[in-house]
């Protein structure tokens, strides 16, 4: 067990550093005969690569995407697929400096230590860049699901402490924050122009909605939809904390007041986020996650060398402002993942039991 496969039935395994000479997938388990394209996974690609605005990584990758194997004339085989991207705008010598020294809250220190040899280099494995990986074995996900009339939609809701006053799908492609409300933009731009001088980092609050899920989906007790879901997320860089349903309020209200009733023509509420029991319920399954401030900014701190020694460090190269920003597509990649392999699970068990709710029709 390495860690580096996901799923069951749809599994996905990456590989490859940050500043190697290339990252890779294996996706074994997929359906035959989807239709997918390199364009379709390069139009997931291009919203996650870097050097895109100003207030993402000025690294300059393509992340031009080559299918190896599994597709054949735009159609899946139902065998292994493999996914190539060369990396391109390498530098590791931006990290030459940092190479003996511990980056504060990063893993280095741990990589270190459980494996006593690391890739220095922008962090190795633990880079985001290992990400994009996740976000194009996702396009075949979403593309599947898509077809089942499924969506995943991911946004971001917060950054620093300016906050969205209502979330709105058709803003989120419009502004390269993917933020859900561009009657903040102004104040974001104003922002971002502060930290980029002052060389800084914020955290943001991102949200993803699955809407048309099927009932079902979620295989208890201890692959519960939620609790996969949730780990999916969590592997993400940076992520601290994921949340389900309504928890803004959860500690406010009272069982009588949070709880779904129901009615002959369905839930009156949603508060659990469409999950129940650890199975989907129909309703759309609503996820937040917080995205902590990066680290790596040129701001000095404290940290230990290798050698035990206290020492100042001062990071430099390319690095995001709010690596928030660039999760949107990684964290609908996840959750395409997650729904897929637990479609094609629920499928494998439960055939062509009529999985549909009491309500009137």
């Amino acid at each position: 067990m390495s860690g580096n496969t996901f799923g069951t039935f749809f599994k996905v395994t990456t590989y490859g550093e940050s500043h190697g000479r290339a990252l890779g997938c294996i996706i074994d388990g997929c359906p035959p005969q989807i239709n997918i394209s390199v364009e379709d996974i390069q139009e997931e690609l291009n919203r996650r690569k870097p050097g895109q605005s100003d207030v993402t990584t000025q690294r300059k990758e393509d992340d031009l995407v080559e299918i190896l194997s599994g597709v054949f004339e735009d159609k899946t085989l139902g065998t292994p697929i493999s996914l190539l991207i060369f990396n391109q705008d390498q530098r590791p010598k931006d990290y030459s400096n940092i190479k003996d020294t511990f980056r504060p809250n990063h893993a280095d220190i741990t990589y270190q230590a459980k494996y006593g040899h690391r890739d220095y280099r922008g962090g190795g494995r633990s880079s985001a860049r290992e990400t994009a990986m996740r976000v194009a074995a996702g396009a075949i996900a979403k593309k599947y699901l898509n077809s089942q009339g499924i969506k995943i939609t991911g946004y971001v809701s917060q950054i620093g402490s300016i906050k969205a006053d209502s979330i709105n799908f058709k803003d989120i492609e419009t502004n390269k924050y993917f933020f859900a409300d561009n009657k903040k933009i102004k104040d974001l731009d104003s922002m971002f122009i502060e930290l980029i001088e002052e060389g800084n980092s914020v955290g943001a609050k991102l949200g993803v909605c699955i809407e048309n899920c099927p009932v079902g989906l979620g295989e208890p007790v201890f692959d519960k939809l939620n609790a996969d879901l949730a780990k999916a997320i969590m592997s993400i860089n940076a992520v601290k904390s994921v949340a389900i349903g309504n928890v803004d309020e959860i500690l406010e209200l009272k069982g009588s007041e949070i709880r779904d009733e129901i009615r002959k023509d369905g839930f009156v509420s949603n508060n659990s986020g469409g999950i129940l029991g650890g199975i989907s319920n129909g309703d759309d399954i609503n996820i937040e996650f917080l995205i902590k401030p990066t680290s790596s900014i040129k701001a000095k701190a404290r940290s230990i060398n290798t050698d035990g020694e206290e020492v100042d460090i001062e990071v430099t190269g390319r690095h995001d402002p709010c690596v928030g920003l660039r999760a949107v597509p990684i964290a609908e990649a996840m959750c395409n993942l997650v729904i897929v392999d637990h479609f094609l699970r629920n499928r494998a068990q439960c055939g062509e039991i009529d999985q549909s709710l009491p309500f009137k029709k």
